[in-house]
């Protein structure tokens, strides 16, 4: 028997017909398959076609008086290198991340103590809602990897993202999990900031950006990943702290600016936050009011601190890689470059933000990069979490060209 073992579970969406091209793909790789098919999962695909592909008994039922004489579902959820949800359906990700376990499928997802990769797949607006968004942020902050889902037609006849990723590109990720190669920055220490920064007007009052942190905290866990050492410099967001990564929480840019010289000296710097580049001069102690017919108070705004060129032009101990983004709304190449040279980095990732393009605060981003070493490179539109891989890809390439 194969030392490899995978748990599938095959969730209740049309997307399900692919797990059988899955289950073949995975038994050429010598990969042992297990099943569990939701009820609605037996509605899409045969538990017959599932047991004659995988060469194994398929599992579908909790209260099984001799599968749970036995424990089942904890003997299920223990024995497989890697558990496998796909497709993942709105409902599975919601009983996932809120800890329910009503089924055989939810009940050894929470009984797993091995790790587990997600394929989504949905109808555009289910996986766009806030419920979804939320369900996925608490999954990715407890470990589960999430692949997908991809963009184009689904099922249910519209157009976005919702599609299930095909089988050989989870058959890649399964194989990368099953069998990991060297951890391309293992050894090299990263600096990463994300988020906004909340410059105070009064005990009440603060100015801010629309930064969510999405994009910094992606980068941050997956150099985590590739090994990095990781420390994450965090404005105020909502979101989760990424795991495998220490997390350093800061309001204002001069916090910001104080954790990352503090943290030097690094191999890499990403500065992915929407720092403020001004604050108000003087902050009283009791909150401004607004008198009748009286006049609106004058802020006078201050410069803050330039965390990126102070990392780029640091005397004793610039890091080997300096990566910079710009938010623009103008020309977005011109502004990038003029960025790049005023402020010393080596990298420079632009994106657009404005009004109607969704980065700020979104989940998607379109990126151009701007290396100084040719022609800027245009990414094409991406889950935040693609960017930060295909981003991390890069720097590992960066750092073997060095090393060699």
């Amino acid at each position: 028997m194969s030392a490899e073992r995978v748990l599938l579970v095959i969730g209740g969406g049309i997307a399900a017909y692919k797990c059988l091209d899955l289950i073949r793909r995975l038994r050429e790789q010598g990969v042992a398959v297990r099943c569990v098919l939701t009820a609605a999962a037996k509605q899409l695909v045969s538990p017959l076609a599932v047991a004659a592909l995988s060469g194994e008994k398929v599992f579908d039922e909790l209260f099984s008086l001799t599968d749970e004489a036995e424990m089942g579902h904890i003997r299920l959820s223990r024995e497989a290198d890697l558990v496998v949800v796909a497709p993942a359906t709105a409902d599975l990700l919601a009983k996932m991340a809120n800890g329910l376990a009503d089924d055989l499928a939810s009940t050894l997802l929470l009984a797993t103590d091995k790790p587990v990769l997600v394929a989504p797949a949905m109808n555009p607006h289910m996986w766009a809602h806030p419920a979804t968004r939320r369900n996925v942020e608490r999954l990715r902050a407890d470990g589960v990897a999430i692949l997908g889902p991809a963009e184009g037609d689904t099922a249910c006849g519209e157009v976005g993202a919702g599609r299930m990723v095909e089988p050989a590109e989870l058959l890649r990720a399964i194989l990368a999990r099953l069998r990991p190669g060297p951890r391309p920055l293992q050894g090299l220490r990263a600096l990463v900031t994300s988020g906004p920064t909340h410059e105070p007007i009064d005990p009440v009052r603060f100015v801010a950006n629309r930064s969510s942190g999405r994009q910094g905290h992606a980068i941050a866990a997956a150099l985590a990943r590739a090994g990095a050492e990781v420390m994450l410099v965090s404005g105020p967001v909502t979101i989760p702290d990424p795991g495998g990564v220490r997390t350093v929480h800061v309001e204002t840019a001069r916090e910001m600016a104080e954790a990352c010289l503090a943290a030097l000296p690094v191999d890499l710097a990403v500065c992915a936050a929407a720092v403020a580049d001004w604050r108000p001069e003087t902050v009283p102690a009791q909150k401004i009011k607004k008198t009748p017919g009286g006049s609106p108070p004058t802020v006078r705004l201050v410069e803050n601190p330039d965390i990126l060129a102070s990392l780029a032009r640091h005397p004793t101990a610039r890091p080997r890689l300096v990566v910079g983004f710009a938010a623009e709304t103008g020309d977005l190449e011109a502004e990038a470059r003029a960025k790049r040279a005023k402020k010393g980095c080596d990298w420079i990732l632009a994106n657009d933000v404005s009004e109607g393009t969704g980065v700020f605060g979104g989940t998607r981003n379109r990126i151009l990069l701007i290396t100084g070493e040719g022609p800027a490179e245009p990414w094409p539109e991406l889950a935040k979490e693609a960017v930060a891989e295909k981003l991390v890809a890069r720097i590992a390439e960066f750092f073997a060209r060095r090393a060699s």
